[in-house]
């Protein structure tokens, strides 16, 4: 389960965040590239973008259940 205390810093504001336990194995990006992307260094994912349509919550529900070490939490806000 993500940490919400571990939130990667790039994370924009919202419900949505990837936590520091995030290994880079672009299996989240797949599943919401609107929503998710590297950093400048490629170490770790990070919420650029708040889904905003229920294609994108979708998106990132898929992306948080196909993470292979839940890095991915929804705070509820």
């Amino acid at each position: 389960m993500a940490e919400i205390n571990s939130k990667q810093p790039e994370n924009v504001p919202g419900a949505y965040y990837v936590d520091t336990n995030c290994v880079p194995c672009n299996d989240c990006i797949h599943e919401a590239p609107n929503n998710l992307k590297y950093n400048s260094d490629e170490s770790h994912v990070y919420v650029f973008k708040q889904p905003e349509s229920p294609d994108e919550i979708k998106a990132m529900k898929n992306a948080m259940s196909v993470c292979p070490v839940e890095a991915i939490g929804n705070d509820g806000t």
